[in-house]
């Protein structure tokens, strides 16, 4: 998500909060809209999981959802009377939580109504914690679907491993021990945990690449394989470079399994808080 995205939504729920004898509230129709979804009645299923949620939680639903009706335009001057619930900065988060986080927009909300001090920068840094995470997760099954797909073409886990290496020297033009220096991981760690997301994304791309071609081009062995992945990921280091981006250059990023965590910790705590 771009800074300037991250910018014009936290204007947006900005400027619809209220304060209700002292509570931060926000109209679940105007989250409705902030949100994306169009029905009502679609949303309307999203808060009632939310409500779920809260009892599971130990909370009592009354203090965070309070039923209310408010009048609406509905054209010409008109207005009709509309139900409508008022939500605690706890209950939006919630509602966030059982949304699709793949919408900017409730990947955006998760982390707003997460971040009690409603600090843009703490915002934008969660969403970019949170997307770093999330490119970990999904090299991890592209290159486990990467495996399978060429275990079933004569190579076992010692030549994939091989492969990677090759690819990963391909890329960012260091072997695998040099390269593990550069980003500061352990021996016994992958390198892509301490890699910023560029450069998990970049794998993950020739690696997805090199997944394709086999399967298209029926590649059998570790010979023909091997080279494939090697040139899926110098075509992705030419765009790099093209793009003013030297993979060999990128900054080391913390431990990814401390942010997962972190960003875990940080959750449960949101959940907890009233």
């Amino acid at each position: 998500m771009k800074a300037s995205e991250i910018t014009a939504l936290f204007q947006q729920f900005e400027q619809v909060v209220s304060t209700c004898d002292g509570v931060e509230c926000w109209s679940a129709r105007e989250l409705q809209t902030l949100l994306g979804y169009t029905q009502w009645r679609n949303f309307e299923a999203i808060i009632e999981k939310a409500q779920n949620a809260c009892i599971a939680a130990g909370e009592n639903t009354q203090h965070h959802f309070a039923n209310v009706s408010k009048m609406v335009s509905v054209g010409s001057g008109a207005e009709r009377e509309v139900n409508d619930i008022l939500l605690t900065r706890y209950a939006c988060y919630l509602v966030a939580q059982n949304g699709d986080s793949r919408k900017s927009q409730i990947a955006f909300a998760q982390n707003y109504f997460a971040v009690q001090t409603r600090r843009a920068e703490l915002i934008t840094q969660r969403i970019l914690e949170e997307e770093r995470v999330k490119a970990r997760a999904r090299l991890k099954e592209t290159e486990s679907k990467l495996s399978g797909v060429l275990y079933e073409r004569g190579v076992d886990n010692m030549g994939f491993a091989i492969i990677r290496s090759k690819g990963d020297q391909a890329l960012f033009r260091m072997n695998t021990q040099t390269l593990k220096q550069r980003f500061g991981a352990p021996g016994n760690r992958p390198v892509a945990d301490f890699m910023p997301t560029i450069g998990i994304k970049a794998k993950d791309l020739a690696a997805e690449m090199t997944s394709t071609n086999v399967q298209a081009k029926d590649l059998q062995g570790q010979p023909p394989i091997e080279k494939e992945h090697i040139d899926n990921n110098l075509a992705v280091r030419r765009m790099l470079i093209e793009r003013g981006i030297r993979p060999e250059m990128m900054p080391a990023a913390e431990d990814v399994k401390k942010v997962e965590r972190r960003l875990n910790s940080e959750k449960k705590k949101a959940l907890k808080n009233k």
